[in-house]
């Protein structure tokens, strides 16, 4: 079972969707991928919570995901990252990575960050081949 995280451009699109009652690419991409065992970091929850209308609502909605505390190693890795890159992420998008090396997870999500990541980025909204 394959692990993810979930970054707030995928939670974002998911919410809006609900909210719409549409089907868009967070639902389509969480249809393809039954068996992924989701998971949120405080990164995610803290951008998904500082655009929301309802905060309560979306709070109650984020607790049925799995979560993903930051520590000490995920400090170090965002510092040696950062320290020895000519293109510096923005601290979000490195924490993000850096949660996701650590847990062994893919970030599955919308933000150009990620495609570094090679197969551990799995963006939402890219055409799927069925």
């Amino acid at each position: 079972m394959r692990k993810c995280l979930l970054d707030s451009s995928f939670l974002i699109d998911l919410v809006n969707e609900i909210a719409q009652g549409r089907e868009g690419p967070a639902m389509a991409w969480l249809r393809c991928n039954p068996r992924a065992q989701l998971w949120i970091s405080p990164v995610t929850m803290a951008e998904v919570l500082e655009g929301a209308t309802d905060i309560a609502a979306v709070r109650a909605y984020l607790a049925r995901y799995a979560w993903q505390g930051i520590h000490r190693a995920h400090a170090e890795w965002v510092a040696a990252r950062q320290r020895r890159s000519a293109h510096r992420m923005g601290e979000n998008d490195a924490w993000q990575c850096a949660i996701a090396e650590r847990m062994g997870a893919t970030v599955v999500g919308h933000d150009a960050a990620f495609r570094p990541l090679g197969t551990r980025y799995d963006d939402h909204r890219r055409k799927r081949v069925l």
